[in-house]
This record gives structure tokens, sequence and C-alpha cells, in this order.
């Protein structure tokens, strides 16, 4: 089976096919899907999905490109959500997507490294693993993790260092590659995908976004996930089949999937 660790699947991209998404992903072998929340406004909305598609499995968190919208009460509505959550039908697999981005200009950094270590301690005190986002943030994140300490989780779309990798793996963490690993051009990345070891990595799409070489500027999407594997597959040598279950199987030794997985 592959598991997409990160997949905005109720993004609004999605509204006019999303049930068409589902199967086709399915259908490429795609057995489950995590789908991270960015604010609380959609929290529900990531909840539907995991209730219409038996595959889905949500994390629910606050990105550091919406904290704006939030205000410090929002942690409280954090912390009940997911407590109630774990306790219900569709228990979240994480606290995601969190982390800092330096990248975008006009996001205050100390407000976003606020919202960071507020939501790292509701994971911690919860025992979730946390899905992050680090863009040109890579140390700044790892001091976070380091004060604060969570029982692991994965670094999304890793952009980081051989070093800076080593560094998520001591504290817990897997590294998330995708899209990017696609493009030939791409050879720092594409180096790490190769030469670290296999059971520190897992699968992602972040579909709609970051679309493999083979899209273009084209919308991503889950089904994606198959011919991104094959990618990594031919990268490190291996069979499909090997790079399908290791990376499956990193995802699961992490995130607590809990119900049945959809199958085509």
């Amino acid at each position: 089976m592959l598991i997409d660790t990160h997949c905005h699947l109720d993004a609004t991209e999605f509204a006019e096919d999303r049930d068409s998404v589902v199967k086709a992903a399915a259908t490429a072998g795609v057995s489950t899907i995590v789908i991270p929340a960015v604010t609380p406004a959609n929290f529900p909305a990531v909840r539907l999905c995991c209730e219409r598609y038996a595959g889905c499995y949500p994390a629910y968190g606050i990105h550091p490109l919406y904290i704006d919208q939030c205000d410090e009460s929002a942690f409280q509505q954090l912390r009940r959500y997911v407590r109630e959550e774990l306790a219900g039908a569709y228990p979240p697999v994480a606290v995601g997507e969190i982390g800092l981005d330096f990248f975008v200009p006009g996001v205050n950094p100390e407000k976003q490294e606020f919202f960071f270590v507020e939501q790292l301690k509701i994971a911690r005190d919860l025992d979730l693993p946390v899905l992050l986002h680090v863009r040109r943030s890579v140390d700044q994140v790892l001091k976070c993790l380091r004060k604060t300490g969570v029982r692991g989780g994965i670094a999304h779309a890793f952009n980081g260092s051989r070093q800076q990798a080593e560094e998520f793996m001591r504290l817990g963490f897997k590294l998330g590659f995708g899209g990017t690993m696609t493009f030939p051009r791409a050879t720092r990345i594409r180096e790490l995908a190769t030469s670290l070891p296999l059971e520190a990595l897992v699968l992602e799409t972040d579909a709609p976004d970051i679309p493999p070489v083979w899209l273009g500027r084209g919308r991503n999407a889950p089904e994606e996930l198959a011919r991104i594997a094959g990618v990594l597959a031919d990268l490190r040598g291996l069979s499909f089949l090997a790079v399908q279950s290791s990376t499956a199987e990193n995802a699961c030794s992490l995130l607590a999937f809990r119900r049945p997985a959809f199958s085509a």
C-alpha cells in the first residue's frame, strides 16, 4: 500500500471532483491519505473528508501562514477539538500542519514561534506526533523541538541539509519527500532521497500543491504518489514494492491509523 502522509484533500481545488480524486488515488494504489488542517476554520472540512472517505485520517493544527486569522483562544479551541476527536470515531493521527515559515514576507517571526511552541505543547500533552511546515526555518524549528519535546512526527517537504536531516531523525522524525524530488535539477533533494536511511523516509504529495515534474504547473493529486514512489525507487535502485512497503511501514510506525483503509 501507498500512504500519502500530507494531502490537503479538503482544499477548494478539489471541490468539483473530490470523489473522483479519491477513486483515482485508490486505483493507483494509495490506500491511506493524511489530511492536515491549517486553521480552526477548516477543522470541520477536514473531519468531513475523513467521515466520507474511509482511507482518510485527520490532523489538526494552525499553519504559520494562517496565524494572523487567529488569536490566543485558538489554542484552547485546538486542544479541545483534538481531545474530543481522540475519543471519537475519526481520531487525529497528529497535530499539524504546524511550524515556521520565514520565506513568505510579512508574517511576524516571533508570533509564528509563539504559535508553534504552544501547539507543540498540545501535541506533547496529548502524546501525538506533529506534521511540520519548515521553510527557511530548519534550525529554528529544531531549536523549538529540542526545547519543547514531542514524540516525533514528519518534517513535511524536507528541504534541509544532511546534518539537519540527521538531527530530525535523532529527535524521532521521519522526512517527507514528494514532488520536488522528481525534478532532475533538484540535485540536493535527490541526493538526500538516495542516501538517507530508507527507514527515515515517508512519501507525500502536498496536493493540490508541489506538483511533480510531469504535471508542470497543474493541480497535484494523491494519485500521483505512485509515480513519485517510482522516482524514489529508481533513485535508490530498489524495486517499487520495496519502496512502497518501507515507506508505508515508516508512516505506520509513527501515525496511529485505527480504521481500515479504502481500496479501489
